[in-house]
């Protein structure tokens, strides 16, 4: 499995409303189009954590391909008034807002 992490900045009373948007979304076949297998979302002190899994590591090739699809630009249009960049100055795609992994630990089966 490969995860993704985005950071951004998110008002806190806005979480109902970008939990909305994806309930929605996630309730199309675009998540299966994208390769994603789960969604998380989170907040903490005005900060935005979204946590994607997908079945295999070409989650992000996946989703550049689904990006010119109308539900994932609408999506994205819908998600402005209440997600903004971490570090707009430097914010081109989700590509830059994604976190790194620096540990990984899993139980044994």
């Amino acid at each position: 499995m490969h995860s993704t992490l985005i950071v951004a900045r998110m008002e806190p009373s806005a979480g109902a409303d970008v939990a909305q948007l994806f309930r929605s979304f996630d309730e199309t076949e675009m998540p299966h189009l994208m390769g994603t297998r789960r969604r998380q979302l989170f907040s903490y002190r005005g900060l935005y954590f979204h946590l994607q899994d997908f079945d295999s590591d070409d989650g992000g090739e996946r989703i550049e391909g689904a990006k010119t699809d109308p539900r994932f630009v609408a999506i994205s249009a819908d998600l402005k008034p209440f997600i903004e960049a971490y570090d707009p100055a430097t914010w081109r795609s989700p590509a830059d807002a994604m976190a790194t992994r620096f540990y990984s630990w899993e139980a044994s089966s």
